[in-house]
């Protein structure tokens, strides 16, 4: 244990973005691994939240919608986490839920796609609301809706396939999925494909643009640290935007909004992709926590996110007894996201215990133990902490 203990001080004191931790506020004494589910509160939201209340609401009133520039918060936010998710200015667009957005984008995806084809494949391990959501969709669009293995779409995929639907990372497993090889074949086939990067973004690399990604949605509220509730986001790629139909077609997405018209006519680019007045409170609660991103790459945070879980995985190997726990998530880097899941007996138990003991991750049903490892403030010592604790829990 001494051993491990002192191998974390080391990686901790050499670790570059160690130094990141201090743009968080978190509690102490506390190791934080349920990032994937809620990101930690960035330090400078509580003060900008404040102003956003006090001042720009509670003095400037209705004035703020030009003179604190909320009418463009969902274009401007969305230019903030376009980088993050490898993607050039004017092609995302922040509001709505994960749910909202992924509604527009795979309705928008089956009318890209046109006439004669019939079927959408949809990652059968998805998470449920993309399940619900892709079966309304798909009923309303005219497609049949077949649930697929990501591995198995290259095979399944053909001439009546108009869309199809991916998670980059599986929610439960943490299992990296393909995306430039599956979204290349998806494109070969002639099928339009939509990615959810709920579980990936703000974790690593996903260059959206490099591998022609047609659209893609995401929530904000797990690695980007937007806060519980958080908007989401939609990205639709520059070659689709003239052409992007969104059947959620709101005041806010038309091309002159004030003019008050009976007759709807979409905005250029993007912008298209907004429907209602915006939650301005949590949109600009989520542009002062992207401020944690300044001058971090993400690439940085895909190399320690490795390492940590390759860490984590060392120590609970040394301290949890052997036979009790089993790692469901993928080994090989290039198929791992940034979360280790464990199966074992009475895991909800164990994950009480876990939280009991200063150590919060989170339990999936039925038997899985899920610890979300962000970069920006998760340490060595943090993983070995975990790992330690669990072994006491089994020892």
């Amino acid at each position: 244990m001494a051993d491990l203990a002192a191998r974390a001080a080391e990686l901790d004191a050499a670790d570059e973005l160690g130094k990141l931790r201090e743009r968080f506020t978190l509690p102490d004494g506390v190791v934080y691994l349920d990032g994937n589910s809620l990101g930690a509160l960035p330090a400078g939201v509580a003060a900008a939240t404040a102003d956003v209340v006090t001042r720009q609401w509670g003095e400037l009133l209705i004035r703020s919608w030009d003179e604190s520039d909320w009418w463009t918060a969902p274009e401007r936010i969305g230019d903030k986490i376009a980088p993050l998710v490898g993607a050039a200015p004017g092609q995302v667009v922040v509001g709505d839920s994960t749910s909202v957005n992924l509604f527009k984008a795979l309705v928008g995806a089956a009318r890209l796609a046109g006439p004669g084809r019939t079927r959408m494949l949809v990652d059968a391990a998805t998470f449920p609301t993309d399940g619900y959501i892709a079966q309304s969709a798909a009923r309303l669009t005219g497609l049949t809706a077949v649930p697929t293995d990501p591995a198995d779409v290259p095979a399944a995929l053909g001439e009546d396939t108009a869309v199809v639907l991916l998670n980059h990372v599986d929610y439960r497993t943490g299992r990296l999925h393909d995306l430039p090889g599956l979204t290349a074949a998806a494109r070969a086939a002639g099928a339009v494909v939509v990615w959810d990067l709920c579980h990936s973004a703000g974790a690593l690399p996903v260059g959206l643009d490099a591998q022609a990604v047609d659209l893609a949605v995401g929530c904000t509220y797990k690695y980007l640290n937007g806060g519980p509730g958080a908007p989401a986001y939609l990205y639709i790629a520059e070659r689709h935007q003239a052409a992007f139909d969104s059947p959620l077609p709101g005041w806010n997405g038309h091309a002159d909004p004030f003019a008050m018209t009976p007759g709807y006519r979409p905005a250029e680019g993007a912008t298209r992709g907004r429907v209602g007045t915006p939650d301005i409170l949590s949109m600009l609660a989520l542009e002062a926590a992207l401020d944690a991103w300044d001058g971090v790459a993400v690439e940085a945070v895909r190399a320690k996110s490795l390492a940590l879980t390759d860490f984590f995985l060392g120590c609970v190997a040394a301290y949890v007894p052997q036979g009790t726990v089993e790692s469901v998530t993928p080994a090989e880097h290039a198929h791992r996201g940034s979360q280790i899941s464990l199966r074992t007996d009475n895991a909800r138990e164990v994950m009480r215990e876990l939280i009991s003991r200063g150590v919060i991750g989170d339990f999936r049903a039925p038997d899985v133990l899920r610890f979300g490892f962000t970069p920006l403030y998760v340490g060595f010592a943090d993983a070995e902490r975990a790992a330690r604790t669990l072994g006491h829990i089994f020892g």
